[in-house]
Parts: structure tokens; C-alpha cells; sequence
């Protein structure tokens, strides 16, 4: 399955590198620009390069800027570890609420302004299509505008205010920005487009994996929605989540069954970015299919053939020692959860190389495999583990929560309960009441190291838990609302000028 998408666009994944990507310096094409006809191969060119952005967070423009790390890193789930504080310091300083303008995500910035504009560029190309069936072009419109939506999402997530615009921009390449609430409209509209267009499939065939669908296209809407808290939603939300249910083409399947090359695109997969082992360099971030998530948090020196206590595995690598989960994340489990082991590695002290912040565990979904990073070169940078970006564990939680916790009404026969006891019974666990704070919990469990927990608590505002004073641990931080956002990066104020002029985020 690795290289189906791949494959579909392989003209589009040639000739799409750069040492770097602007949002203020990207312009069109020629042909687009002056109006000129688009054969379908220049649009699928387009949309491969599109989708190409989904493989570059890790090593975004140079920067590791992996998308559920940098979520989780301002959880309560892992710290930052690494060599010292000063390792990636932009990482400890987001940790502990202490980013500023010099020391911020611009790797996740640059790479998603270049999805943005990679994805209006496919929306112009089929403008200006000649003999491509209708068919064909509503579905290639209703795939850029899911990847819009998801790319520019990221960007409203982390920095709120910001700048937007569609289609071409002209002379001197700069955008309006907006406020978070007027990205929020936006982003609606995409995603409701794709949704009542109803010109993508619900699931993909086996063929056709790792590219948009209906029921993806209602994941992000929950997020947005929910993330948002725009009650008036919320019913339109459980309605897409019990057509997800309804559909009959998700399942939940074994659970430390998904995490290994064989679990990718598995039943309860509803959305992947697809790596491969090869491609990416040091002075390559644009190239190539890889991640270097893996190494990022696995243990520095792992020895090899050592046994993992909670697994009893014995194909993990080491890596670079980031990432280690708080040891009491442990006491949120019961016996006999079969989420744990999944989860989480632990290994004996002597087994691996201790760095900062060590607490003997560490991530264990998208940990360091062997024979994961065979590139012929700098392999760290190129293991193929996919990131699975929608479940459908996902589709039951939130229809438990938007039922208990938020009062939405069912139209289905589906209940809160029926979800949380199928989560746990995959789990290996018993029935629970399906009240909010076991809901919540089950919501913890389920997505450890896959970048929920920090927007959760953001939108339930449970934001009492981040603030602390750990000295076992250098973390000491103090939450307050300003920080939801990060500071937008001062090289790119710095760009902007006039009408234009970029307005920094409160607090900073």
C-alpha cells in the first residue's frame, strides 16, 4: 500500500523541491496567471505537490516541527527532553509557554503558507481546465479545499491571526490577515463544500489510499467545530459522526495492531500522511517521503535486542531521547489495558543512554522500528511509519462527548454509551459509565503521542492542569489565555509592510 499515492502523482512529485517556500513570494504559474488551459496532467501536478506538504512537518523547512509532538509538547503528557533545555530550544521555550517571536514554529508556518498556496493553485488550474470530465474536476476541487482547510487549520490553531488569501496573489505579494474567527468562517465554508458536494468518496478503495474523502473531510469539521466551540454546530457535527457510523466502512481493530507498516490504512484508519524510507537530507527538507518523528522519541543509544517491559518486543531502535512521557501518565490506565503497552515503552536504565528530562518512558505508536529507515542515506530523517491523522475511535469519542458533555441530541440509534464501551471493550477493559470526566479520560487514553491532549484541554478549558512547578523534571510554567496562540514569527512582520503589516498576538 506504501506507494499508492505516490504513484497517482508522480508527475507532480518531481520538480517540487526548494530550500525554502514563502507565502509572500509564491506566484503562479505563467499559464494560470495569463488564463491559459490546463491539461489534467498539470493538475494533477498540482495536487501531488498538494498533498506532498503532509510529508514535511517533521524537518519543516529545517525545523522538527513534527505536528503531534509540538501539539503534545504543551500537554501534560510528555516533556521535552532531548540533550539540555538549550537542545531545539524553541521546543523547551514552547513547552513552558515561554516561545517568543525569534524563538517560534516557523517550520510549521512556512510549510503550511506553501500548502495553502500549492492547494489554490490546483483550484486554478481546474478553472482553467480543457478536456477534464466534470466528474474528475469536482473531485479534484473538493481534494484541494480538504487539504486547504487541514493545512490553513494548523495555521489557526497555533497562531489564530492570520494571514489568508485564495487564489493568486499580486504585486508585492503580501495578504490581509485575518482574525482567528474570520479563518474560522473560512475554513467552514471549505469543508462544508466538500462535504455537501458529496464528490469524494466516504473511504477510499485500496488503491486509492491516503488521499481525501467525505468522511475525513467531517473529521476536520469536529475539530474546527469543536475546537471552536460553535455550539450552533454541534448537531451538524454528531449528524457527520453517525453517517461515519452508519457507513459501515470503519471498524475498530486490535490496537497495537495499528501502529506497524502492516496496521497502515487498516480498518479504522480514516486518514494517513503516507512516508516512505527515502528522500529527505539535512539541506533536503523539501525532498523526499520520510519522517524523522521516530527517532526524535525514541531513546538516545537504545541497545540492541533489548526487550521492552511493557511490550516484550524487541524491534525498537534508538533515536535522540525527546519526548519522554510524564511518569503518571502510567496511573491512568487500568490492569489489563491493552492501550498501555501500545503507548508506551519502558526500558531499564542501563539499556540506553539517559538525557534531559529522562523518566524511563517514552512514545511508543510512532517509535523507532527496525528495518523502518532503510533510505541509503541519512536514514534517520527517513523512517516510513505514516502519521495516522483521523481514526475512527475518534468518530465514537466525539459522538460520546457531543451527546454527555454537550447535550447535542442523537438522530440514531448510536449512544454515548455504546461508544465508550466500544473503545474500552477493543481495550481489553470493562464497562464504564459514559459520564464527561470518563469520557474525557477514555479521550486521554486513546490518543496519547498523537497530538489531542493540548487542544482538548484548551477547548474544555481545563487549563488548570498546565500550569506547574516540576523542579525533578526543569519545568516550571504558568498558563494564561494568551497563550492559546504563539507568537507569529518576527522574520515574517518583518516582511510585511503597509496595509499589509502583520499585528502580532497578545502577550508577546
Amino acid at each position: 500500500m506504501k506507494k499508492n499515492i505516490l504513484s497517482i502523482f508522480l508527475i507532480a512529485l518531481i520538480g517540487f523541491s526548494s530550500c525554502s517556500e514563502d507565502f509572500l513570494t509564491v506566484e503562479p504559474t505563467a499559464s494560470q496567471e495569463a488564463g491559459g488551459v490546463v491539461a489534467e496532467g498539470a493538475i494533477l501536478s498540482n495536487l501531488g505537490s498538494a498533498y506532498k506538504i503532509l510529508l514535511f512537518d517533521s524537518y519543516a523547512d529545517g525545523n522538527y516541527n513534527s505536528i503531534p509532538f509540538m501539539s503534545d509538547l504543551r500537554s501534560d503528557d510528555i516533556y521535552k527532553g532531548g540533550g539540555d533545555a538549550g537542545d531545539q530550544r524553541m521546543l523547551y521555550l514552547l513547552s513552558q509557554f515561554n516561545s517568543n517571536a525569534n524563538e517560534t514554529a516557523e517550520g510549521l508556518w512556512g510549510i503550511y503558507y506553501a500548502g495553502l498556496s500549492r492547494c489554490n493553485g490546483v483550484l486554478m488550474a481546474c478553472d482553467n481546465a480543457v478536456d477534464v470530465s466534470d466528474d474528475k474536476l469536482a473531485q479534484y476541487r473538493d481534494e484541494a479545499r480538504f487539504l486547504r482547510a487541514y493545512y490553513v487549520h494548523w495555521l489557526w490553531k497555533f497562531w489564530g491571526n492570520i494571514p489568508y488569501f485564495e487564489g493568486e496573489l499580486t504585486a508585492p505579494y503580501m495578504a490581509p490577515q485575518y482574525t482567528a474567527d474570520q479563518i474560522y468562517a473560512e475554513l467552514i465554508q471549505d469543508v462544508d463544500s466538500v462535504i455537501e458536494g458529496n464528490n469524494l468518496p466516504m473511504k477510499t478503495t485500496a488503491a486509492n489510499d491516503g488521499r481525501a474523502t467525505i468522511a475525513a473531510a467531517m473529521m476536520l469539521k469536529a475539530r474546527i467545530v469543536m475546537y471552536q466551540k460553535d455550539q450552533s454546530k454541534y448537531g451538524e457535527v454528531l449528524a457527520d459522526m453517525e453517517k461515519i457510523y452508519e457507513s459501515g466502512k470503519f471498524q475498530l481493530n486490535e490496537f497495537a495492531s495499528i501502529w506497524d507498516r502492516e496496521g497502515e490504512f487498516g480498518p479504522g484508519s480514516i486518514f494517513e500522511a503516507n512516508h516512505l524510507p527515502e528522500g529527505k537530507d539535512w539541506d533536503a527538507a523539501w525532498n523526499g517521503y520520510g519522517t524523522n518523528l521516530p527517532a526524535f522519541i525514541s531513546p538516545n543509544a537504545l541497545k540492541e535486542d533489548v526487550v521492552d517491559d511493557l511490550s516484550g518486543e524487541e524491534f525498537y531502535k534508538g533515536g535522540w531521547g525527546f519526548g519522554p512521557v510524564r511518569p503518571e501518565l502510567l496511573s491512568i490506565f487500568e490492569d489489563g489495558d491493552e492501550r498501555l503497552a501500545a503507548s508506551i515503552n519502558h526500558f531499564d536504565a542501563d539499556a540506553y543512554v539517559a538525557r534531559f528530562q529522562n523518566t524511563g518512558y517514552f512514545l511508543a505508536k510512532y517509535a523507532a522500528r527496525i528495518e523502518y529507515n532503510e533510505a541509503p542515506f541519512t536514514a534517520d530523517l527517513n523512517y516510513e511509519n505514516n502519521f495516522r491523522i483521523f481514526r475512527y475511535a475518534e468518530v465514537l469519542l466525539n459522538t460520546a462527548e457531543l451527546i454527555v458533555i454537550h447535550g447535542v441530541a442523537p438522530t440514531t440509534d448510536l449512544t454515548a454509551q455504546a461508544c465508550i464501551d466500544a473503545i474500552r471493550g477493543r481495550a481489553g477493559v470493562g464497562s464504564i459509565v459514559a459520564s464527561a470526566a470518563n469520557i474525557k479520560l477514555e479521550r486521554r487514553r486513546e490518543f496519547i503521542g498523537e497530538g489531542m491532549r493540548f487542544w482538548d484541554l484548551v477547548r474544555w478549558g481545563d487549563t488548570n492542569v498546565l500550569t506547574e512547578n516540576v523542579p525533578a523534571y526543569s519545568s516550571e510554567r504558568t498558563w494564561n489565555k494568551n497563550w492559546k496562540y504563539l507568537p507569529i514569527p518576527q522574520s515574517e512582520i518583518d516582511k510585511t509592510e503597509g496595509e499589509f503589516k502583520l499585528v502580532q498576538n497578545d502577550g508577546y
